[in-house]
């Protein structure tokens, strides 16, 4: 099935953003996740076993995007932070509310700006905007740093909190170009920030709502057999969004390729008649900081982010959740 088939996505809007271009290679844009039903599909090694196959030519690129400008009191601390790193020669891309504006058309007043970064380049980010008299640092050296101008700050993220979803080559592959504050930038691919925010379960923040309204608006250009791979074997995470994505919008359900949801019941179909392992962990920490420390702290279960898979080890773990309810955190 080729996804350029499907019933396209309604454009988003935007606010101080315009897209203007994409990255995103031909004959990566769209692909097919198929159940193993048909016979030309690609065996693909992935944790979860999918069936993928490129499908030829690309999907028709992203429809400007334009609005309202976003303004805030951050705009000149945003937009000089932009360019310091332009002229550093630091690749960098744009997500957070800005982005999610871009995509969808949903407005959100906000005092921080998030800028996702490799790894290897934070270090040297902390100490640019240091130099420049910025104050910086490294809160959470698994994850996140921050740039502060009064009560504004910046995000320096590299990867998510849970120790998953570390930033690398593939988010800036096809990364989509838009004009924002003036400045000429690169944006989060929706598949990334989905893959991102399908994990942020928290009693006080769930991201649910942003990812159903990236995929209504998003759901049409995406590349759905990477975003089935950057889940591997937390699949059920992506599933549990999609199933809920039907609920938000029945009668848009369909804009979710019927091939990826087929691909996700077959594994759940695989999985039911199977034993199930006996081994006690607990993946709830990676949903959730702090909703599952009972399961890890009094009842016996594993912690799933020291299972090896997640690039946090348990100081880190601990200066994480100790930062559980503090403003910004």
């Amino acid at each position: 099935m080729s996804f350029s088939s499907q019933k396209q996505s309604k454009p988003g809007g935007g606010g101080g953003l315009q897209i203007v271009g994409t990255n995103r290679p031909q004959g990566q844009q769209g692909q097919q996740v198929g159940s193993g039903e048909d016979s030309g599909t690609q065996e693909r090694a992935a944790q979860g076993a999918s069936s993928v196959a490129a499908v030829a030519g690309p999907v028709p690129p992203a429809e400007p995007v334009r609005g309202r400008q976003v303004r805030s009191c951050g705009d000149e601390f945003y937009r000089t932070a932009m360019h310091l790193l332009r002229e550093a020669g630091v690749e960098f891309l744009v997500g957070g509310a800005y982005a999610l504006r871009a995509y969808s058309d949903i407005t959100r007043d906000t005092k921080d700006f998030d800028i996702f970064v490799r790894e290897a380049d934070v270090a040297g980010i902390v100490d640019l905007f240091r130099g420049a008299g910025y104050r910086s640092g490294l809160p959470f050296p698994h994850w996140l740093g921050k740039i502060h101008l009064g009560e504004n700050f910046i995000d320096l993220v590299f990867r998510a909190g849970n120790g998953l979803c570390a930033v690398d080559e593939r988010w800036f592959a096809s990364a989509p170009v838009a004009e924002l504050l003036g400045v000429e930038v690169r944006l989060v691919p929706p598949e990334f920030i989905i893959w991102q925010k399908a994990y942020v379960m928290e009693r006080e923040r769930y991201d649910g709502a942003d990812v159903a309204h990236i995929l209504r608006s998003c759901a049409g250009r995406m590349d759905w057999a990477l975003l089935v791979e950057l889940f591997g074997p937390d699949w059920r995470v992506l599933f549990n969004q999609l199933i809920l994505f039907g609920f938000i919008y029945p009668g848009e359900r369909d804009l979710v390729p019927a091939a990826v949801m087929r691909e996700l019941l077959e594994r759940l179909r695989v999985e039911i008649d199977s034993e199930p392992s006996r081994e006690r962990i607990c993946r709830g920490t990676l949903i959730s900081r702090e909703q599952f420390l009972p399961d890890v702290d009094r009842w016996g279960y594993a912690d799933a982010r020291l299972d090896g898979r997640c690039c946090i080890d348990e100081a880190q773990i601990r200066h994480w959740t100790e930062a559980i309810g503090r403003p910004d955190q």
